[in-house]
């Protein structure tokens, strides 16, 4: 019986001229014409200044050399996300605050970030969790109101947006991922958007081990120099000959993706048991990418056993993030601020449903009658 995958990144294959290419021409170091490329691409998709980057934690790193965090500054993020997002500020001295979720999108509270704001707090990350926006108005004020940086983790949300803007656009620094995993992948990679232009030279130079090489490179300057500090942040030409041949199919994958998130929502929105799992709500302010499907069920422990369900027929689910302030290094560089009602309780239960753009109708349909068949035996 053919088994059915989680995740598939799908029209890799339509990549290979680019890849061949880009051997020939003997120029894989970073900042090449396929980084040009892409950057013009998403610059246009973004309307503000995008910088190409080798992964989206590198851009979160980058972030936080930008949000110039000292050692015990005090950053805010929800504790329900995935360890970069930490890590990148920790790197830089910060002392992690972690805080609630809401229940319905497991997106952060602005009410918790906003209890929990002391004069130390420097910047404020919101991650929006599977594509779907974060609370952006409420946000935003919050974060001007403290006087703080505010960074959107926007790894998972490519061609999503709150309202009419582009996710990763609307803070001060916004960071996308294009590993496996995501919706557009090329291996790895990832991008940092700078929601306000002003950092865009500094920006350059903290990518460029801190030289102002960039610069050099367009004429500006008659040689460069070091001027800050920075590390190599630059993608190579492979991974962005990848990604521009990805960009091609943006459209075709969100759809596919979309089309096969509909079915999923239309079946568990009639499902005869219904009442013993819960659905992610989408706010109207919205528009998310299909970047996954999850239910979540009554208990870890039902989570497991249909998770073990699936697995027996041949269909591939995974659950999510394990709570950072429950982790070690959680314990370690940062604390859990108000009270956990919704984080380690929610993300316990959840399951995600494998969700890919060619994901075929008949296998769609199986996923939801082996979950259907799992409640009717429990």
């Amino acid at each position: 019986m053919d088994s059915i995958p989680f995740h598939k990144c799908d029209y890799l294959l339509n990549a290979q001229e680019a890849l061949q290419s880009t051997l020939e021409l003997d120029k894989a170091s970073g900042d090449g014409p396929w980084t040009q490329k892409c950057r013009k691409r998403l610059e246009d998709l973004y309307r503000t200044p995008v910088l190409l980057t080798p992964s989206c934690t590198a851009a979160l790193e980058m972030s936080a050399f930008l949000s110039d965090i000292k050692e015990g500054d005090e950053v805010i993020l929800p504790s329900f996300t995935f360890s970069s997002t930490a890590s990148a500020f920790a790197l830089r001295g910060a002392r992690l605050i972690f805080v609630d979720v809401e229940p319905k999108t497991l997106n952060v509270s602005p009410a918790a970030v906003e209890s929990a704001i002391t004069k130390n707090t420097r910047a404020i990350i919101c991650m929006h969790y599977g594509s779907v926006s974060c609370d952006m108005a409420a946000l935003v004020k919050i974060s001007k109101d403290a006087h703080c940086i505010l960074v959107e983790d926007a790894a998972q949300c490519i061609g999503a947006s709150y309202k009419d803007t582009p996710l990763g656009s609307i803070g001060d620094f916004g960071t996308l991922s294009f590993h496996a995993t995501k919706n557009l992948g090329c291996g790895e990679g990832g991008a940092l958007i700078l929601g306000n232009p002003k950092h865009l030279e500094r920006a350059e130079m903290i990518r460029e081990k801190g030289t102002n090489r960039s610069q050099f490179l367009r004429g500006e300057v008659d040689k460069y120099t070091w001027r800050d500090i920075g590390s190599s942040y630059l993608p190579s030409e492979f991974q962005m000959a990848v990604l521009d041949s990805q960009l091609d199919y943006l459209e075709q994958i969100t759809a596919g993706r979309l089309r096969a998130w509909s079915a999923y929502k239309e079946f568990f929105s009639t499902f005869k048991f219904k009442n013993r799992i819960t659905l992610t709500e989408l706010p109207e302010y919205a528009k998310h990418n299909a970047h996954l499907f999850s239910l979540r069920l009554e208990s870890e422990a039902l989570r497991d056993q249909l998770r073990e369900h699936l697995l027996e027929n041949n269909i591939q689910s995974v659950t999510h993030y394990v709570p950072l302030h429950s982790s070690p290094a959680g314990m370690k560089y940062g604390e859990f601020r108000g009270e956990d009602r919704y984080t380690t309780s929610e993300s316990s239960k959840l399951l995600r449903l494998p969700l890919f753009a060619t994901l075929t109708d008949s296998n769609i349909e199986k996923v939801c009658h082996t979950v259907e068949s799992f409640f009717e035996k429990n």
